[in-house]
């Protein structure tokens, strides 16, 4: 019961807070360089959103929630490792060789997770919903978090001064990670109460966590180039660079 009265409002502000980052971002006129954050919030408002409303209509053991919750689930899983291929791309930027490096190993894994998923699907060609597509989710999903930890890695081993990026990435890493230790947790033990509790408490809130380290991000944390000149935040980056390059 207090996971439930507690995991309503966090996942309601979680939410919230979606929908509202990526209107600061284009308010702020700081889109340029975060296409792919924005994007992702946004698959992410619109299927929290999807989910809340078929709750309310039809109840969490609904067969309506379940494709409401999977379908897009898989939409939410190639957002997330579309935004991981970008935070890689830019702890890259200016180093041409590490960036074809990771541009072969990320579609690798990719195809990887797609053929791994796929043998799932031949020995169950005829449920393709429910072993398919959540084979490929949580394939996915785990791919996402070890390809995050990989980057958190690789920024403090190439000692990288793009605070923010830093910060989107650990962000993200809370949001994937704490779902995660939470769900093992209850496959270990069978799904007993205090595990389900912690799982409904565990999502929403280390979502919303992520969403308060991003937004901190978005606002007040130094973007940087290849070059390690800070940007200044709005319209005029690329002049105050510019005059900095002069001085």
């Amino acid at each position: 019961m207090l996971h439930q009265l507690l995991g309503y409002p966090i996942g309601y502000i979680g939410l919230l807070l979606e929908a509202i980052l990526p209107v600061y971002i284009v308010w702020k006129r700081l889109l340029k360089g975060l296409e792919g954050v924005a994007a992702y919030l946004l698959v992410l408002a619109i299927a929290d959103g999807l989910r809340a409303g078929v709750v309310h209509a039809f109840g969490f053991s609904s067969p309506q929630y379940a494709y409401a919750y999977w379908l897009p689930d898989f939409g939410i899983e190639i957002a997330v490792f579309l935004v991981v291929s970008a935070f890689f791309r830019r702890a890259a930027s200016g180093r041409p060789e590490l960036l074809k490096q990771l541009r072969f190993l990320l579609g690798t894994v990719f195809v990887l997770v797609i053929g791994i998923s796929s043998f799932v699907l031949f020995q169950n060609y005829d449920r393709l919903f429910t072993r398919f597509i959540i084979e490929f989710n949580q394939n996915l999903y785990f791919t996402c978090l070890v390809l995050t930890t990989l980057l958190y890695l690789m920024l403090v081993q190439i000692k990288s001064e793009d605070e923010q990026l830093v910060l989107f990435v650990s962000g993200l890493g809370i949001s994937l990670a704490g779902p995660a230790a939470s769900l093992a947790l209850f496959h270990l033990t069978s799904g007993d109460g205090f595990a389900r509790a912690l799982v409904g408490l565990t999502i929403p809130m280390c979502n919303v966590i992520m969403l308060g380290i991003w937004f901190y991000a978005v606002g007040r944390a130094p973007r940087t180039v290849a070059s390690g000149i800070p940007l200044a935040r709005g319209s005029n980056d690329g002049k105050v660079v510019l005059e900095v390059s002069r001085a």
